[in-house]
C-alpha cells in the first residue's frame, strides 16, 4: 500500500512493541521494512535477560528485525554488541533519542548528545566491528539543537546504513511541535541517509513529507502507527485488529500468571487505539477485572470494527 513511500521502520516503544506484537503486527499488517526492538540495555552488569529473550533469533523468525541498544559509554555499548552478535545479529541500532528521566539520568539514549567524548568512543567501536551493520537514531540534541551538530563530524566519520532524526530536545520528551529548521540543518550537514521520525500519524502526511524532503530515505513511525496498525497495510483495519488481537490474546493466557496480569497485558495492546475507539467500548476494555468482562466488551469492539 506504501509503493509510493520509501523505506519504513516501526519505532520501538518499551512495554508495546514486544516479539508478540512484532509478530503479529508482520503477521496480520505488514507494509513495514524493519521492526525495531525496544532497546536492550544493561542491569547489574550484563545485559539484561528479558531484553535478550525479546531478541532472540526464536522469537522473531519470520519478521524483518533491528535489535536496538542504549549505552552510558563504550564499555556499555561493547558488552551489548557481544550479546547480540552471539545470538547471530549482524545489524544493530543505536538508541540516542530516548527522552525518558531514569536513562538520561545515566547517560543514555539523549542523554548522551551532549558527550562528544564517549560518543566518539562508541564510533570507535563501531570502527571495530565491520562485520556489523549500524545505524543510529537521535533528536536534534539534549539542551540544545548545538549538540547533535557538534555530533556529526564523529558520526559521518564512520559507516553508518542511516541516521533517523527524531526534530525535538531531549528535554522537551514528546511536548511541543518538532523544530523543522533545526531538524534541516542537522540534515544538511549529515553525509549518510536520513529516516524522519516524529508525529507522523496518517499516509497524508508521510506523502506530504516526503514531498517536501525528497532526499529522504523513509520514515520511523511509532505512537501513529501503533493507533492505526492498518495504515500500511493492504488489508481492513478490522481485519487487522482481530487477527493482531488473537495472537497477543493467546501468548498472554498461555505466559502470564493469574488474570491481573493477563489483563494488564491486553489492556496495553488497545491504549494508543484509545482515539478512535468509542469512548463506551474503551472504557469497558479498561475497567475489566475479569477475563470474562474483557472478553464481553471485546466481543462490542470486534462488531464495530
Amino acid at each position: 500500500m506504501h509503493n509510493a513511500l520509501k523505506y519504513i521502520s516501526f519505532a520501538p516503544i518499551q512495554g508495546y512493541t514486544d516479539h508478540v506484537y512484532r509478530q503479529a503486527h508482520c503477521q496480520c499488517a505488514g507494509g513495514v521494512d524493519e521492526y525495531y526492538t525496544p532497546f536492550v540495555r544493561m542491569e547489574k552488569g550484563a545485559p539484561r535477560r528479558h531484553d535478550m529473550a525479546d531478541t532472540s533469533a526464536e522469537a522473531n523468525s519470520g519478521v524483518p528485525t533491528v535489535p536496538q541498544v542504549i549505552a552510558a559509554n563504550a564499555d556499555e555499548f561493547a558488552r551489548l554488541c557481544d550479546a547480540l552478535q552471539a545470538q547471530g545479529w549482524n545489524r544493530i541500532d543505536l538508541n540516542m533519542g530516548c527522552p525518558f528521566p531514569m536513562q538520561v539520568r545515566s547517560g543514555r539514549g539523549s542523554g548522551l548528545l551532549a558527550h562528544p567524548d564517549r560518543v566518539e568512543a562508541i564510533a570507535c567501536e563501531m570502527k571495530h566491528r565491520p562485520e556489523v551493520v549500524f545505524s543510529v537514531k537521535m533528536r536534534l540534541g539534549f539542551h540544545s539543537p548545538d549538540e547533535a551538530r557538534a555530533l556529526m563530524p564523529i558520526l559521518n566519520s564512520i559507516a553508518l546504513l542511516h541516521i533517523t532524526i527524531h526534530p525535538r530536545l531531549g528535554i522537551q520528551q514528546y511536548r511541543g511541535v518538532p523544530d523543522m529548521q533545526a531538524f534541516e540543518s542537522l540534515m544538511s550537514v549529515c553525509s549518510h541517509p536520513v529516516v524522519y521520525n516524529g508525529d507522523l500519524h496518517t499516509m497524508e502526511e508521510m506523502e506530504a513529507m516526503q514531498a517536501r524532503y525528497p532526499l529522504l530515505k523513509g520514515f520511523m513511525l511509532g505512537r501513529g502507527l501503533l493507533a492505526r496498525p492498518w495504515m500500511l497495510s493492504e488489508n481492513s483495519p478490522g481485519s487487522v485488529v482481530k487477527g493482531m488481537h488473537e495472537r497477543v490474546y493467546r501468548h498472554a493466557v498461555a505466559t502470564y500468571c493469574g488474570e491481573k496480569q493477563t489483563l494488564m497485558h491486553l489492556q496495553t495492546f488497545w491504549e494508543y487505539m484509545a482515539s478512535w475507539l468509542d469512548h463506551r467500548q474503551y472504557k469497558a476494555i479498561v475497567k475489566s477485572r475479569t477475563l470474562q468482562q474483557y472478553n464481553e466488551a471485546l466481543v462490542q469492539i470486534i462488531k464495530s470494527l
